[in-house]
């Protein structure tokens, strides 16, 4: 780097150079989804690929009355995706905050307020309190500079900062006092600075972690996995019976061409052109749904993905804290101690002075959270005695120093006897005559405002004590004092604060409080068998104790410079016990979610800052903050809450558990149905009677399944038990074999009902038209039996007739009315051959859904009984 001679900064020649060369200082941007990338990015998914494909063969068959039906539900889930991802862009588009800030350099020997992305390599910064820093700089000059680094560290205490020294050259890493740069997207919180711009862009540390995003490869979630697998299995079923139509027809007819034909059709019957249906239906609604309440979804599948997570490692400060810094306690002398944070805490009068003592020795209008949390204190504890002086009441300041972590403020007071001589701010009313007298408010660290005060060994051996306890509990410990100086000129003030006769006033202890709704949320995961890991870039002690106030369960403790000696193998043994990692770097936080990935582990990661990017994205699930957090956290994560309210992220594992119970009630009705439809398109050619599903009555079969498995199963509510038992496992199938037999069985059960039934049409000698009427109603009376017994696995069925829902509510009658149409309208009656049935005949098959519906029953409960049994016995273990 070349070193600045002087304090005229680049030319203009120089600075068009350098823009030129290193590019400007802004991060690659993520290229936005337009419509077009989203719609492809759907298309691609072959379960959808697979209904568009069902219905161009249909059409292909010159069948277009199916081939719309088919081509209509994938236009339908195509748009709803495409409206829920394109509104998801644009809130991240309108959530940027940080992309480029206006930065004050010096060029030719001027001072000039530029864009920040024309900010370029040996510009002259100039750095004000308040201000974001444009670029990575060295600093040449530091007048009790401090920052807040916590987008790049997680640390919410600033850090102070000083000028480098001449030889100087290497850039450390950010987080630490006394350090001699600062970086592009951190805040000035405190004092004034100069420095000289070392890196730009993706070369700035920012730009580091941002670049380290590329090389991250985002595994698919499990469960489209699974349902591809499930899709394939399903059409490989369907080419079987396809094939097996064929073969029995051609052999048992003799006329090989309709047999074709007839295993076409029933081939096209049975493909699982549902199942991409439900699966996008599913994945939409739950994003409409957690959306209400300020939870984006970046990709819908992700909220499933986050119902089976088994381990959510979490930030502390902006996730757990609500990175503020409030005063909590107060340590007077003699060893009074008061709680702020107690619903009944009064403070006496040294109390509140000590809380007016150290907002005076503040900065009036204050960036640093600490010095805020002085001044709301006081606010709050001291109503309307409390009044900021003017800026004219400020006669000195004395900054913080490395060699002396303290400050003090001096202010203009005047005495007035109504007060007992208490003194007052410059403006207040004054007697005449009354003399002029300063007063000096002190605060730093807790040892040097000891060494100021010069406190003797008993009360030194009473401040260790005191400070050992309050940081045990993660308190940030400042102390307090003050003094008073004649207002005269022939008594200057020292130079240094040593010079001045400080008396000590007590102990503040300051916390960044844990948001309310984390220690419920905590302990819903813990609850429902998820593992809650706090990962931090704060001290061991200070991190211990939020941990134990957010209800974290305690565990081992791992600090970064013990992680950094671990190698891989190491780290993945120590991972199944650590529930909190300390002093962690950026780079670290990214080992520990691919550790926990090689155990198995479904991995959630919660964050808000910069650091927090790369991890965000290797997890399973990321869920960034979006009111507090960066656009890189956000471009990085699956999930964003737009309250930065931890408690969403429980609702949203409640909805994704619940989502995946009910996706598997639709798949396991959608395939106990097909079992009957097989059987019944089967059934005649075996008995050597017509075939009696053509296409409008498999149309008509489609727009009774899918809408019910899209709009009742979605609609279905949790299972009582959803948040009490453990994470399925991970290489869990979708649907498993004992589910499989069960829903086999149902679909068996059903069609020996329709199948009884078209037997005794036969035998009684029924017409075809009137066969196939009862048949078919009879199936689809079969159809109802089995969604009202899928709705639920453990509800009883008094609980599930007496709460039906909105959306069962209105398909059952809708079609009850279709089928009434079928039978009474001629023309509809005559489109699907059907003939005359009589109240005998509805009768019939009424009496024989309700005997399904017992026997169904009954089996459920048998099941649901043994499950319980199972689940107690695995708890008890």
């Amino acid at each position: 780097m070349e070193e600045t001679s002087s304090l005229k900064g680049l030319d203009a020649a120089q600075a068009a150079e350098r823009l030129i060369s290193d590019g400007p200082n802004e991060l690659a941007a993520s290229q936005g989804r337009g419509i077009l990338r989203i719609v492809f990015e759907v298309l691609r998914e072959p379960m959808l690929a697979l209904l568009l494909a069902a219905g161009f063969i249909y059409m292909l068959l010159g069948d277009l009355r199916e081939a719309l039906i088919l081509l209509s539900f994938a236009g339908l889930s195509v748009l709803i995706t495409v409206v829920q991802e394109s509104r998801t862009e644009k809130v991240l588009a309108a959530l940027r905050d940080l992309s480029s800030p206006r930065a004050q350099v010096i060029r030719e020997g001027r001072v000039l307020r530029i864009a920040g992305r024309e900010v370029v390599r040996g510009d002259l910064l100039m750095l004000a309190e308040g201000e974001r820093v444009a670029a990575d700089a060295r600093l040449l000059q530091a007048h009790d500079l401090q920052a807040d680094e916590s987008l790049l560290t997680g640390e919410s205490v600033p850090v102070r900062k000083r000028a480098a020294e001449a030889s100087a050259s290497l850039t450390p890493r950010p987080g630490g006092d006394d350090l001699p740069h600062v970086y592009a997207g951190t805040l000035v919180v405190r004092g004034q600075g100069l420095a000289e711009v070392t890196a730009t862009g993706p070369r700035s540390e920012m730009g580091r972690i941002g670049q380290s995003l590329q090389s991250l490869e985002v595994a698919a979630p499990h469960l489209q996995q699974q349902t591809r697998r499930l899709v394939l299995a399903f059409a490989a079923v369907g080419a079987l019976v396809s094939l097996l139509v064929v073969v029995l027809y051609g052999l048992l007819r003799g006329d090989w061409l309709q047999a074709l034909l007839a295993g076409i059709a029933v081939g096209m019957s049975m493909l699982p052109e549902e199942f991409p249906v439900v699966l996008t239906v599913f994945m939409a609604m739950g994003a409409w749904r957690i959306s209400r309440g300020r939870v984006l979804t970046r990709r819908a599948s992700a909220i499933e993905t986050l119902g089976s997570a088994t381990v959510l490692c979490s930030d502390k400060t902006g996730t757990l804290t609500e990175n503020r810094m409030t005063l909590v306690e107060l340590r007077l002398p003699g060893g009074v101690t008061l709680r702020l944070d107690q619903p009944d805490a009064a403070p006496d009068d040294a109390a509140l002075e000590l809380i007016r003592i150290g907002a005076l020795a503040c900065a009036r209008e204050p960036f640093d959270p600490m010095e805020r949390a002085f001044h709301d204190a006081a606010r709050v504890r001291l109503g309307e005695g409390w009044a900021m002086p003017q800026a004219q009441a400020l006669r000195h300041s004395y900054g913080l120093r490395p060699e002396l972590l303290a400050m003090s403020q001096v202010w203009q007071l005047s005495v007035d006897p109504n007060l007992s001589g208490e003194p007052q701010l410059s403006g207040d009313p004054q007697l005449p005559g009354d003399p002029q007298r300063l007063r000096i408010a002190s605060k730093g660290a807790p040892e040097a405002i000891a060494s100021l005060c010069a406190l003797d060994e008993a009360a030194l051996a009473a401040l260790r004590i005191a400070l050992a306890d309050m940081a045990e509990r993660g308190l940030r410990v400042l102390g307090v004092a003050q003094a008073h100086w004649p207002d005269d000129v022939s008594q200057p003030l020292p130079a240094s604060q040593q010079g001045l006769p400080l008396r000590f006033m007590g102990l503040v202890g300051l916390l960044d409080p844990i948001r309310a709704s984390v220690p419920p949320a905590v302990q819903q995961c813990r609850d429902a068998g998820i593992r809650v890991i706090m990962i931090t870039g704060d001290h061991p002690a200070t991190a211990r104790a939020i941990a134990r106030q957010a209800g974290i369960a305690e565990g081992d403790l791992v600090s970064g410079p013990e992680l950094a000696a671990m190698d891989d193998a190491t780290l993945a043994s120590r991972v199944r016990s650590v529930t909190v990692f300390a002093r962690i770097l950026p780079e670290q936080k990214l080992r520990i979610v691919q550790a926990l990935k090689a155990q198995g582990e479904v991995v959630a990661m919660t964050g808000d800052g910069v650091n927090d990017a790369p991890s965000l994205k290797a997890a399973d699930i990321g869920v960034a903050m979006g009111g507090r957090g960066t656009d890189v956290a956000r471009e990085a994560s699956a999930i964003v809450l737009l309250d930065d309210d931890f408690g969403a992220i429980v609702r949203t594992i409640r909805l994704g558990r619940r989502i995946y119970d009910n996706l598997r009630k639709a798949m396991g009705f959608i395939l106990a149905v097909h079992v009957p439809i097989a059987g019944l398109a089967l059934l005649p050619l075996l008995m050597g009677s017509p075939i009696l599903l053509g296409p409008v009555h498999i149309a008509f079969l489609e727009m009774v399944i899918d809408p019910v498995c899209s709009l009742v199963f979605e609609a279905e509510p949790d299972e009582d038990d959803v948040m009490q038992r453990p994470p399925r496992a991970p290489a869990e199938a979708l649907f498993p074999g004992a589910m499989i037999g069960a829903s086999l069985l149902q679909g068996l059960l059903a069609l020996v009902m329709v199948g009884t039934i078209h037997v005794f049409g036969q035998w009684r000698g029924m017409p075809e038209g009137d066969l196939r009427a009862l048949s078919f109603f009879c199936l689809v009376t079969a159809i109802v039996v089995l969604i009202f017994v899928n709705r639920s696995a453990r509800r009883s069925p008094w609980a599930l007739l007496r709460h039906p829902g909105l959306a069962l509510g209105v398909i059952v009658p809708t079609i009850a009315v279709l089928l009434g149409a079928t039978l009474l309208w001629p023309l509809a009656r005559e489109l699907f051959r059907f003939g005359p049935l009589h109240g005998d005949d509805l009768s019939l098959v009424l009496a024989s859904g309700v005997g399904l519906y017992l026997v169904l029953e009954a089996l459920r409960y048998g099941r649901s009984r043994l499950a319980a049994r199972r689940s107690r016995q695995s708890r008890a273990l």
